[in-house]
């Protein structure tokens, strides 16, 4: 069958307004609500540049909602703001669709914060095409190589280990073990809220692109994600004269990125006031792959790095004796 490709967004304004199709995406998604830390998230796999800007969309103490297929970009905010008023997923699917003309061609799933869960396949969605929900989720998927595909990654969804994010991500991996998108894989994208905050707070809003292998990247992203994560929480410690215990988080952070140069310096500045050897050898380390952080290391202030006068003694001797 030969798709002819829809017109990018038109929007009509006023009573009865329309909205026409975006563009043809196979896309397998998953919306979901984390129960035990009040989370919110969406992850999504495609064959299509930049999926993540398209599909995803969450907001503290609201809900997630993925909104793909012939996607319409505004079901998603339209969504969550239904969700805010006190809809419920299913109110609020039905509530962006009440007027849109190319319902059929459209596929959401949206979660809110009370872990209820909804989604729509429209009819002329192509196949194969399906969503399965279950307590506090909703995987949904259109355009795969195979059936089956929500089912396998609801499966993973609900039996993995983790937080949030690694089960979304396990989400994904399932979905593309079942067969995934038919035309393969593009970009992928992983955003996770918090239970609370400002409506554009996140604690992870991760977007590969355009990848060969975007799940693997998402997952390399992720992990220095969690180490800047670290790195922040380091820094409140320090600020709270909890020096101790920045510098076992400095520790972790280093095992977690260690090829990431900016965080190998700062763990090595951070830890070099309990430890200075490490402190010492983390700097040496990112200096190894671009000098110029030794170059930082004589600017630092005192009271922004006690311990900076030290690391640029150990690490001057330990040229003297080098040379």
């Amino acid at each position: 069958m030969t798709l002819r490709r829809p017109e990018r967004s038109v929007v009509r304004d006023g009573p009865g307004a329309s909205r026409a199709p975006l563009a043809r995406q196979g896309t397998y998604s998953i919306v979901a609500f984390d129960r035990p830390s009040g989370e919110l998230g969406v992850a999504v796999q495609s064959h299509w540049f930049s999926v993540g800007s398209v599909v995803c969309w969450a907001r503290p103490g609201v809900g997630a909602v993925a909104t793909q297929a012939i996607a319409q970009v505004a079901h998603g905010p339209d969504a969550l703001q239904h969700l805010a008023r006190g809809l419920d997923p299913a109110g609020a699917i039905e509530a962006v669709l009440r007027e849109d003309e190319s319902a059929d061609y459209r596929q959401l799933g949206a979660v809110d914060a009370a872990g209820r869960a909804s989604s729509h396949t429209g009819r002329s969605c192509i196949a194969y095409a399906g969503a399965q929900s279950g307590e506090g989720f909703s995987c949904q998927a259109n355009m795969m190589a195979r059936e089956g595909v929500p089912g396998a990654m609801a499966d993973a969804y609900s039996s993995h280990d983790g937080d949030l994010a690694e089960r979304l991500l396990a989400a994904l991996d399932a979905g593309e073990s079942a067969g995934g998108d038919v035309r393969g894989q593009q970009s992928a994208a992983l955003l996770v809220v918090p239970a609370s905050g400002e409506p554009w707070r996140t604690r992870f809003e991760l977007r590969v692109d355009d990848h060969a292998a975007p799940l693997l990247e998402l997952r390399r992203l992720l992990r220095l994600a969690r180490a800047y994560e670290l790195a922040d929480r380091a820094e409140e410690l320090l600020a709270g004269q909890g020096a101790s215990a920045a510098a076992a988080l400095y520790r972790q952070i280093s095992e977690l990125a260690p090829d990431a140069d900016e965080l190998t310096f700062w763990a090595g500045v951070g830890v070099g006031a309990q430890d200075l050897d490490l402190g010492t050898e983390l700097i040496r380390r990112a200096a190894s792959r671009s000098p110029s952080w030794l170059e930082l290391l004589e600017r630092l202030p005192s009271e922004l790095a006690p311990a900076a006068a030290s690391l640029r003694a150990a690490i001057a001797a330990r040229a003297e004796r080098a040379s």
